[in-house]
């Protein structure tokens, strides 16, 4: 199936194609502005109301309602879904925090507090990142380990009003759009390379949502009331895709590509569990931690009530197979210098019989090896016995 791109208005739901040329309703009876965000593998929506303190899901197959899944503290105004430890991450601009909570709402919590009016979140749960936007009085980007940890700076300049983050997950990039600059632009997850793609080109003249999918950026913007598109590169091939929209907000792109499994780390990079990746959300800070289900026989390793376990990958990735074979082949490179080393230090002199050998092959009529001494004494000695004998 095709991939959608599915957007808000203060009306209801829509999707449509990535070339514009198919649309139609979600969530007829479902309005409000407000971010969104999906989980690919059960097409599975998770949305706020702008100025509200509710997030709901709803299926995009219409086998589920909307439903309400967590009561938070503030209004939503970003919304981000981790589908690899099934958590779910949002922004306050009242609370001023980012908060994370487990898919079906059985748990919730602040995981930073204190921020400048934080307005947009993206994560990256294969490499345990975390990004969002403030727009506060010092306009920023940063980004976060999964658990909290490493906080990072990545965008303290030129940048005034940022509205909305999303990755591109193939080449590891982070898009953001602002509305004071009228731009889209982007750097790589260390921060590095930034990037201007699209400028103002009379539809960006207050964008509010943004996506990324294969070579074009998509955002929405409220003053033409359109949904458009644009090369994700360097902004050429403007498209408006659909006209007319009333009060579009917040879109987003629903297809498994663009939320690949595979081995991921658990909580903050450089942890990758062999087995289980355990998410706890009632300790003190958010726990992620790897365990093993058994680790003895009949015996189980205890789970804190509100948690997710996430089944790691088997070592299956490449680099490990790479310093594998590195490894061997060091292993092999030195059990060869050592036997060497050990046939040169104790081999026996050579010098003589070498100078023999090239004396007794040499060709060169000038080089012969003279008679020895117990030759001749036995030629000697075979005569006197002839002549006794014939005597």
């Amino acid at each position: 199936e095709g991939a959608q791109l599915v957007f808000t208005t203060c009306k209801e739901i829509q999707w449509t194609s990535i070339t514009g040329t198919e649309f139609g309703q979600l969530a007829p009876h479902f309005p409000g502005l407000g971010p969104v965000a999906v989980l690919a593998s059960n097409r599975t929506l998770y949305r706020a109301r702008q100025g509200r303190g509710s997030i709901y899901r709803m299926s995009m197959d219409g086998k589920q309602d909307a439903e309400l899944v967590l009561k938070v503290q503030g209004s939503v105004s970003g919304l981000a879904v981790d589908w690899i430890h099934h958590l779910l991450y949002w922004t306050s601009m009242e609370g001023g925090s980012v908060n994370v909570g487990l898919l079906d709402g059985s748990a919730q919590r602040q995981l930073l507090t204190g921020l400048d009016k934080p307005s947009a979140v993206a994560v990256d749960p294969l490499q345990g990142l975390l990004f969002w936007a403030e727009c506060g009085s010092s306009p920023k980007i940063e980004r976060v380990s999964l658990d909290g940890r490493n906080r990072t700076a990545l965008v303290t300049s030129s940048i005034r009003h940022p509205v909305a983050l999303t990755l591109d997950m193939p080449r590891q990039l982070l898009y953001w759009v602002d509305q004071g600059m009228r731009s889209i632009s982007r750097i790589n997850l260390e921060g590095r390379h930034r990037k201007v793609v699209v400028e103002s080109n009379g539809y960006l003249d207050r964008p509010f949502g943004l996506a990324v999918f294969e070579g074009y950026v998509y955002w929405s913007d409220e003053v033409t009331r359109s949904i458009c598109r644009a090369s994700k590169h360097n902004g050429i091939h403007l498209q408006v895709l659909q006209t007319n929209v009333t009060s579009p907000g917040s879109v987003v792109f629903v297809h498994p590509v663009l939320q690949p499994t595979g081995q991921a780390v658990c909580g903050h990079t450089g942890l990758v569990c062999q087995q289980k990746c355990v998410v706890n959300l009632t300790s003190e800070t958010p726990g992620f931690i790897c365990t093993r289900l058994q680790t003895e026989k009949n015996r189980s390793v205890e789970i804190p009530a509100i948690s997710r376990t996430v089944p790691a990958s088997g070592l299956t990735d490449p680099a490990f197979a790479g310093i594998l074979s590195l490894i061997m082949f060091l292993s092999v490179l030195l059990v060869g210098m050592t036997l060497w080393w050990w046939r040169e230090e104790f081999r026996p002199s050579r010098s003589l019989t070498a100078q023999s050998f090239s004396l007794k092959e040499s060709q060169d009529p000038l080089i012969q090896a003279a008679p020895t001494a117990p030759n001749t004494c036995l030629i000697k000695e075979t005569l006197l016995k002839l002549d006794f004998d014939g005597e």
